[in-house]
């Protein structure tokens, strides 16, 4: 793991592909902790669950899982529009537009790409928030993955082969590395996007990815100021 930039390593990229939440937009915005209240809050009227024990159990489904819409689709049949429209649910307002990001985005040559385990509606509301979204080329959902999470294989193979993307040409940033596993696999340059003065533990346990620094090719808190770092190799 590497935690300066390279600009030569990213010479080759013609595809660049990020995740959206705590990744395009700031950890420290703590828009996500809004969709994770909600989740709580659906889990707990479904089952008719005290608050605690719904939100143990959501992270729960979450670890095996993958995400709690999977867990609660697999256990209860649940209807994933409704838990995708009522768990986006949320207050846009607390994303500061993002200009600095926005040109650095803006600046790399080739295609820009959203792939994220949310849906389509809220990754747009997001990025148009932060004034990013028309800089992409697509946005590939949780609803295009056939609500199959990343990081599992088929869904990373859905979209290589959707957009036509070869792995040795593409770099992949995420804030969660297991979700970097497959990519590194495919030969795509692979960054770890951490919190701003980040210190090497999450708040919570379940967040935690020691076990996969070896998919993680480089870490950065500032994801703006990596980005014009490594775009003069493109130019």
């Amino acid at each position: 793991m590497t935690e300066l930039p390279d600009s030569a390593r990213f010479a080759r990229v013609t595809d660049w592909v990020f995740d959206l939440d705590n990744t395009l937009y700031p950890h420290h915005t703590n828009l996500f902790s809004q969709i994770d209240v909600r989740m709580t809050a659906y889990v707990s009227e479904l089952l008719q669950l005290p608050r605690e024990d719904a939100r143990k159990l959501q992270k729960e489904l979450y670890q095996q899982y993958g995400t709690t819409l999977a867990g609660l689709m697999a256990r209860h049949n649940i209807d994933p529009d409704d838990f995708l429209n009522k768990v986006h649910d949320i207050d846009y307002s607390w994303l500061a537009p993002d200009p600095a990001l926005g040109e650095a985005i803006k600046a790399l040559p080739g295609r820009k790409f959203i792939f994220t385990n949310g849906n389509r509606d809220h990754a747009e509301r997001a990025a148009r928030q932060l004034g990013i979204l028309d800089h992409f080329d697509d946005i590939f959902d949780i609803v295009a993955a056939e609500l199959m999470p990343k990081p599992a294989q088929q869904t990373y193979d859905k979209f290589l082969a959707l957009h036509r993307i070869a792995g040795p040409n593409a770099a992949m940033f995420e804030d969660l590395a297991r979700n970097l596993i497959v990519p590194k696999a495919l030969g795509m340059q692979t960054v770890l996007i951490v919190p701003h003065n980040f210190e090497p533990t999450f708040s919570e346990i379940w967040e935690r990815d020691p076990a996969y620094d070896d998919a993680v090719d480089f870490v950065t808190d500032d994801l703006a100021g990596f980005l014009r770092t490594i775009a003069p190799a493109q130019s």
